[in-house]
């Protein structure tokens, strides 16, 4: 008798230490290009998003309410969630053929890739602790050769019916998978290569939520009883934001091309359709998931009376986050899960360093919640986001591996040290912000500085036809406009020009704000003697971390 007592002790002690060692699932959300107000809580009442999902992870987790973005535009913004290092460090051919051509300086725009099998990422680290990991959505961070180069440009007006055109669309997203899964992924799919209006086809310039949230649900479902690990990137509410090519576009339209049916996994319009809408059913009966969808949308956006910008897309995003999360949930898994939302950068001043650009929005979920409150004011950089979750995850091996600090006690409402300054870097900018202070230096290459009319001319004229073959609008055709601090182009990237207008010392090579007294940075200090001493206590600093990062910035 008494043995058999002590075996069902001893079974109970495994069940209870297996129940205690049980790994946390994680959902990692990345949201494209949202501006502060279409979050709920940092909307006035004239505002108001209809975002119930988002709201409802926002409420019940933890806001990061000093968010940070090391690099605020898309693809080294996503290398540094991935990596949980600067994009600086990205090994990738574009990347060392800019650092080439600009005499060393390592230039961060959008050529930051990864290198597949060459560089370890989220899916890598957590592959190496059991779990099963997967990547959907817009990628625009893995390099993928296959869908560069002149072979790999389909013309504009391409036929997507054509079987040639098709079996290129299929190359190079199975390419595309491959190279994603070679980044520690065991699942890729639902992808954009890019953003859907740089995907090379006319008619392919289209959002598709419902295919990539179809993909999200898919790998749960694969994945379920075993620990895994699921990065979700969104491509809303990143333009194209026209109806037709956003919220109300045909669901069967895909980067693989046109679906044979529409995927059927977020709300649709349940009543019977009016007239118009059902001669267009009947004369393409595929089209009638797409049409109840979007017919969904817009009811309930008029029900709810919102006006705010983006209000459509907005909601079809949290339909889907609200997709997986029911997924979750019938999964039994939700209880054991970890989400991670955040918005790629700062949307107000995208493309510079000014706190427009480097201050984003993030929150973090889970059932119970976390012990720090529902508000966390610690400083939190995007590079902190991976060995965070590995922190979470038990990792105890790999978190001295990144640039990025874990930030688990700060959420655990202990004891947290958290990192004296914040460094920023983006195109030919540098920043660094410490005590309230911001150091802020632009280096162009010295031999650009010296170029011809021509010469500006020819390169001005390259980068307009580019624009032209994809259908977007062109910023000037002055050669003499000055480089912007992103791209060395005259007149600079349209992402960049809120910031020409908005902040009086953009061009300055040598920058210093009190961000305290002046966080609209009007006010450039760099010659204030008042100053002086913080200044170089600043830019010693920010010597001091370029001096741990590749390439050359002389300050």
């Amino acid at each position: 008798m008494k043995y058999a007592i002590g075996l069902i002790c001893l079974v109970l002690s495994f069940i209870s230490c297996k129940e205690e060692v049980q790994k946390p699932n994680f959902v990692f959300i990345i949201a494209d290009d949202m501006y502060p107000d279409m979050f709920n809580n940092l909307s006035d009442s004239d505002t108001v998003n209809l975002t119930p999902n988002l709201d409802r992870l926002r409420e019940e987790g933890v806001w990061f309410d000093n968010m940070k973005v090391v690099s605020p535009v898309c693809t080294p913004s996503r290398y540094n969630c991935l990596t949980g290092n600067y994009a600086s460090r990205a090994t990738n051919r574009a990347t060392l053929v800019g650092a080439k051509r600009a005499a060393g300086q390592i230039v961060i725009q959008w050529n930051n890739f990864i290198v597949p099998g060459k560089e370890k990422t989220m899916g890598t680290y957590f592959q190496n602790l059991g779990y099963k990991t997967g990547f959907v959505g817009k990628n625009h961070v893995v390099e993928s050769t296959a869908q560069i180069g002149e072979k790999a440009k389909p013309d504009f007006n391409a036929d997507i019916d054509d079987p040639e055109i098709i079996k290129g669309l299929e190359f190079r997203y199975r390419e595309l998978q491959k190279d994603v899964m070679n980044c520690g992924f065991d699942y890729a799919d639902g992808l954009y290569h890019n953003n859907p209006n740089w995907l090379g086809i006319k008619a392919l310039i289209t959002h598709n939520m419902d295919w990539v949230t179809e993909k999200g649900i898919e790998f749960i479902e694969l994945n379920k009883d075993d620990p895994f690990m699921l990065y979700f990137a969104t491509t809303l509410p990143h333009g194209p934001t026209s109806p037709n090519q956003s919220w109300r576009s045909d669901r069967r339209i895909t980067p693989l091309g046109k679906l044979s049916s529409s995927p059927d996994v977020l709300p649709k319009h349940s009543g019977k359709l009016i007239e118009y809408y059902q001669k267009i059913v009947d004369e393409d009966p595929g089209l009638e998931p797409s049409v109840k969808n979007y017919i969904s949308i817009h009811n309930r956006i008029k029900a709810a009376k919102v006006t705010a910008k983006n209000r459509n897309n907005l909601l079809w995003m949290d339909d889907a986050i609200g997709a997986l999360f029911d997924k979750l949930q019938e999964a039994n898994v939700l209880d054991n899960t970890i989400i991670v939302f955040f918005n790629d950068h700062g949307q107000e001043l995208k493309g510079t360093l000014y706190e427009g650009g480097v201050h984003s929005q993030a929150f973090m979920w889970k059932q119970g919640g976390f012990g720090v409150g529902s508000i966390m004011e610690e400083p939190v950089s995007n590079v902190d986001f991976l060995p965070t979750l590995l922190d979470l995850a038990g990792d105890e091996n790999n978190l001295d591996n990144f640039d990025g600090y874990s930030f688990k006690n700060a959420l655990d409402g202990k004891p947290y040290n958290e990192r004296s300054s914040m460094y920023y870097e983006l195109g030919y900018a540098r920043a660094l912000v410490k005590d309230g202070f911001k150091y802020y230096a632009v280096r162009h290459p010295e031999w650009s500085m010296n170029l011809t009319f021509e010469q500006r001319k020819s390169m001005l004229e390259k980068q307009n036809v580019l624009k032209k073959n994809f259908g977007l609008p062109l910023l000037t055709a002055d050669p003499m406009a000055p480089f912007g601090q992103l791209v060395l182009i005259p007149g600079g990237e349209a992402v960049e020009a809120p910031g020409y207008t908005s902040v009086p010392g953009y061009f300055d090579a040598d920058q210093f704000y009190d961000l305290k007294n002046d966080p609209g940075e009007c006010h450039n200090l760099i010659d204030d003697p008042t100053y002086k001493d913080k200044i170089a206590e600043l830019k010693e600093e920010l010597r001091k971390q370029l001096a741990n990062l590749p390439g050359t910035f002389d300050l």
